[in-house]
């Protein structure tokens, strides 16, 4: 039997950006599921970075259990001298210009990888790329996040943030510049699958005011409809800056907690601040 849910979609317990050990998550796709559903979340959307091979398993088991599941992704972008996050929510997981695109960013991956390992060991942590490789399920995708977990087991650093903050970000020794994908082809990779494209936690982007309006000029231009204004990485000033320009650029607006574990994020799975009630849920779209 399918289990009833509520009428109105702002009633509803989205949770639209997570993720698993596929990507950079502490928990396999299965268990990502089973967590949201024991939180109350209705409807979950699994975007782990760059990759698409959770899905299945994930729907598997939001099936099995009743949840509304969407199929997801988190591209990484390249805009004015920083990285983007780009989500795609609803894509046919299977489409080969949304596959063929997201291998392609992959493979830079692995090379940007070993770069961030040669950094740290020129500032005198060794072995940072064999120990970030243990942290990461999936040896086709190696992030900073798995740096920073090993630089803390090694006892480094207390903890991940500060792992970023002292080694990984732009400026400090661990940070390496790359490029990503270009913003109108992961918006162009998205529009093909037949998914929305999100602009991801605006909030962390060090960009300029300026720059952030040419953002989201180039992603709206792109064909880009959303941007989340409810995030685990925002503070309830920064929510209140975005429904504004959600409302102001006529976009729909997303609900997320940005889920990597229990450890590591700020809000748990579907346990997020509810949208502002005038501005239209991207779910809306999605059900």
């Amino acid at each position: 039997m399918t289990p009833s849910h509520p009428a109105s979609p702002h009633a509803i317990n989205a949770d639209l950006h997570c993720h698993s050990t596929v990507s950079d998550g502490w928990l396999d796709p299965e268990d990502v599921v089973l967590r949201a559903l024991a939180n109350g979340v209705d409807l979950l959307a699994l975007t782990d970075h760059d990759e698409l091979g959770g899905i299945d398993a994930a729907a598997r088991v939001a099936s099995a259990h009743g949840l509304r599941f969407v199929a997801g992704v988190e591209i990484s972008v390249s805009f004015a001298g920083e990285t983007i996050h780009i989500v795609g929510l609803g894509v046919d997981h299977r489409h080969p210009v949304l596959v063929d695109g997201l291998a392609q960013l992959r493979a830079g991956r692995d090379a940007r990888a070993k770069r961030i390992g040669e950094a740290l060991e020129r500032v005198g942590i060794r072995d940072a790329l064999a120990g970030a490789h243990r942290f990461a399920r999936n040896p086709a995708l190696v992030s900073r996040a798995h740096f920073a977990r090993h630089l803390v087991a090694a006892g480094v650093m207390p903890d991940v943030k500060t792992v970023f903050d002292h080694y990984l970000v732009r400026g400090k020794p661990g940070f390496v510049n790359h490029a990503w994908a270009r913003l109108e082809d992961a918006v162009g990779w998205i529009r093909a699958a037949g998914g929305i494209a999100v602009v991801a936690h605006p909030a962390r982007y060090r960009l300029s005011g300026a720059d952030l309006e040419r953002l989201f000029d180039c992603f709206i231009a792109a064909g880009g409809e959303a941007v989340e204004v409810v995030s685990g990485a925002h503070t309830e000033d920064e929510m209140r800056r975005f429904a504004s320009l959600a409302r102001r650029r006529g976009l729909l607006a997303s609900r997320a907690s940005d889920f990597h574990g229990a450890a590591e994020s700020a809000v748990d799975l579907g346990c997020c601040n509810p949208l502002p009630a005038d501005l239209q849920p991207v779910w809306s779209r999605l059900m």
